[in-house]
């Protein structure tokens, strides 16, 4: 045993000496263009985490075990990129690097009220990428999920969406490359929030507009989360990942003219072995199993020109049962059984002469499958009296069309005027099946037809506003609205400016509302808006306040067990204020960020006796987000501590004329503290290279008691608690890539 323990001293001796003799040093300084040193400056080389952070005098130095040609990357906001190839074959290599400042984009103060912004556009606005996102770990690799860390966001559990600042998550919209997106979410499933369907790594900009945003978008009364997908990759590429979870595939081909790419990917899911270990409140029959499948193209139609289609297929299904809270000894059965299709076709080019165009249209499909029953102990079917209508099956087709056009002129300096139109087309038909087996067909078609201007003034680098205006007509409401929107932003010294905004939003009664025999109009929403913000060195402070008022929300009635709209007669407001604090540069390979929001609102919609704190909106809600990247050891270290104050309940009854409080109450706080490593080892040495991924998470890893809410009997006596299906939950996989480092889209592809 002893000679077995100097043996293998001796083999992980010789091992840490290849490593540190393969390593290659490259340093050197960084200077702006007029010689003066750069501090807080990344360096890295691209598609590694290798690199450093410049010192007080512009210095920096890493080691790297990479080798051949590689290259090295240099930026900072209010400076145009730096990039140079360098070869590596183990001598040290001195880089000196010299920034250039932007004259203009970069320079010029930034229009940003009620808007967070990751894209090359604003970096000044810079907050999440895909990697902040998979790398954050309440995420759960969801884009929503890592959005609901930032302020104005709230941490509903029990139900899929972004509830913004008072709203609903029917009031916050996606937008895929322009296009509206409808079913960005998996289909409902009571008490259970789904995820989103896209990867984030599908996408190079994310705006998450928590109010205030551009005359461009509209049907959203709280919130806008506009997407942009990427164009070409850097090479091709090929990916395969295996888990007790899952079996995915993918390959992206780059041409060698690099102007057209192709590619797809599959993936299986079945979570059978996870809810086999942790145990799941609900007894599934069918365990949660989905298939998807994506594919793309994009070419390069010109030097300006991109012409880009993304296509997406998913088919899931599910089963279970829970204890019968209207009738002990029973249980009440769910099923779901959901296909998709979506596919969105893009093209932009610049016209000449400062003209550009950009066009979109997307097509969905969508099918739900919904049963829902009695079983007995022993899982048979039973219809017991008075609660004869949880039996019935509900069949839901949808198609959703979109177009868009834009026509943009630049004008002098950053200014700019921009118009166009849009086309959305919905047709949503459903059949009911009760007990008996009647059948209760029904529709919704609508078609909106919009026209909108808009234009960027800057007067100067220091002043600058965006004024717009936005009209749409409904067929189904035979209504038509005019909404102005106007933002100013005035920059008070380097990197910090203070910012308005006021606009006015529309939007279409909830589908699952409609038809209704009443006349409708559109809901509507006034935002104002407030901010502050500072952003220098790799450190971001921002801070808003804001007041929403609500007009012509839609008030229900109950028919045949269901709630029907019945007129525009609600109303309400938001108010509040925000905090967020990110930054990048106290601890070295350290990323943090703080985020906290006070909010005070009251609405009377749908069934509310009168104007009440809904119940999916919390006073406070607070998030703290950290992210240690170790070099040495190729380890991504992150946690995440997610807060919000006790959200109300309420019993609301009818009594056949109105609605009243059966009951009412506060749910206790919500803590969450999740944990994620991620491990990125380097396992090949020739081209095409492989790298492997293995990911760890845990989510609740203290075990706390959540609850969501509570859930009512059919006679209002009992009441039971919404919770997570588990309390905490663990992942584990591993993932291997080829062709290019593309560890943390792996990452995210198991999560």
């Amino acid at each position: 045993m002893k000679q077995f323990r100097i043996t293998l001293l001796l083999v992980f001796t010789a091992l840490f000496s290849v490593l540190v003799n393969a390593q290659t040093v490259v340093k050197g300084v960084v200077k702006d263009n007029k010689g003066r040193a750069m501090p807080g400056i990344s360096i890295t080389l691209k598609d590694t985490y290798d690199g450093a952070t410049t010192d007080s005098s512009g210095k920096y130095s890493f080691k790297t075990t990479e080798k051949g040609e590689q290259l090295i990357v240099a930026s900072s906001i209010g400076y145009k990129s730096f990039e140079q190839k360098i070869v590596l074959d183990g001598t040290t290599q001195t880089i000196d690097i010299t920034l250039k400042e932007e004259v203009t984009e970069l320079r010029a103060v930034v229009l940003t009220a009620g808007t967070f912004e990751a894209s090359d556009r604003k970096r000044a606005a810079v907050v999440l990428d895909p990697i902040d996102i998979v790398t954050t770990a309440s995420a759960n690799g969801d884009i929503t999920g890592a959005l609901k860390t930032l302020p104005g966001a709230q941490q509903v559990g029990e139900s899929e969406g972004l509830y913004v600042r008072g709203g609903t998550a029917a009031e916050t919209k996606t937008f895929i490359d322009g296009t509206l997106v409808n079913n960005f979410f998996f289909s409902s499933v009571p008490n259970i929030a789904q995820f989103g369907r896209f990867s984030p790594f599908i996408f190079k900009g994310t705006v998450f507009s928590t109010g205030g945003y551009s005359a461009l978008y509209g049907q959203a009364l709280s919130s806008a989360l506009i997407l942009e997908s990427i164009d070409l990759p850097d090479q091709s590429s090929a990916n395969i990942g295996l888990t007790v979870l899952s079996g995915s595939a993918g390959y992206q081909h780059l041409a060698k003219n690099k102007k057209y790419s192709l590619g797809g990917s599959y993936s299986y899911t079945n979570l059978g072995l996870a809810f086999a270990i942790i145990k799941q409140k609900q007894d599934y029959q069918k365990m949660p199993a989905y298939h998807n499948a994506d594919a793309n193209f994009r070419i390069k139609t010109s030097k300006t020109g991109m012409l880009k289609y993304y296509g997406y297929f998913s088919s899931s299904r599910l089963a279970f049962t829970t204890n019968s809270i209207d009738s002990i000894g029973y249980k009440d059965r769910f099923g779901l059984s959901n296909t998709n299709i979506y596919h969105n076709l893009a093209w932009r080019e610049n016209l000449g002469h400062q003209w550009k165009v950009n066009m979109g249209v997307s097509y969905a499909n969508n099918k739900d499958d919904i049963s829902s029953s009695m079983q007995d102990n022993n899982k048979n079917e039973v219809l017991l009296g008075n609660l004869e209508f949880k039996k019935f099956n509900v069949d839901v087709k949808g198609n959703y069309f979109n177009a868009r056009f834009v026509l943009e002129k630049r004008l002098k300096g950053l200014s700019a005027v921009r118009f166009g139109s849009e086309y959305n087309y919905s047709n949503d038909k459903s059949v009911y099946t009760d007990y008996n087996g009647n059948k209760y067909p029904g529709s919704v078609k609508e078609h909106i037809n919009s026209v909108f201007a808009e234009a960027d003034i800057y007067i100067t680098n220091d002043v600058a506003a965006k004024a717009g205006t936005r009209l749409e007509h409904s067929a189904l409401l035979d209504k038509t609205n005019i909404a102005p929107r106007l933002s100013i932003a005035y920059k008070l010294s380097k990197g910090s400016q203070a910012s308005l905004a006021y606009g006015i939003f529309y939007q279409n009664p909830e589908r699952r509302y409609l038809p209704s025999t009443s006349s409708l109009t559109f809901m509507k929403a006034t935002h104002y808006i407030a901010q502050f913000q500072k952003v220098a060195n790799q450190q971001s402070f921002r801070t808003e306040i804001f007041y929403k008022k609500y007009d012509n929300l839609l008030k229900t009635t109950q028919t045949t067990g269901q709630e029907t709209a019945i007129n525009n007669k609600g109303f309400g407001d938001a108010k509040g204020i925000e905090f967020f604090w990110r930054d990048k540069k106290t601890i070295k390979s350290f990323d943090y960020w703080i985020s906290y929001s006070y909010l005070d609102t009251k609405r009377d919609f749908l069934n509310f006796p009168f104007a009440i704190t809904p119940n999916f909106a919390a006073k406070h809600t607070a998030s703290l987000v950290t992210k240690k990247f170790v070099q040495k050891w190729k380890m991504n270290l992150n946690a995440a501590y997610n807060f919000a104050s006790g959200r109300p309940y309420y019993n609301i009854g009818f009594d056949g004329s109105n609605y009243k409080f059966n009951d009412r109450g506060t749910i206790p706080d919500y803590h969450n503290v999740s944990f994620s490593i991620n491990y990125l080892p380097f396992i090949g040495k020739k081209n095409p290279k492989a790298f492997a991924v293995y990911v760890l998470q845990v989510s609740n890893i203290f075990n706390i008691k959540q609850t969501y809410g509570y859930q009512y009997s059919y006679n209002g006596y009992r009441k039971e608690a919404i919770v997570p299906t588990s309390r905490m939950f663990v992942f584990l996989g591993a993932f291997i890539s080829f062709g290019v480092d593309r560890s943390d889209e792996v990452i995210n592809n198991g999560l």
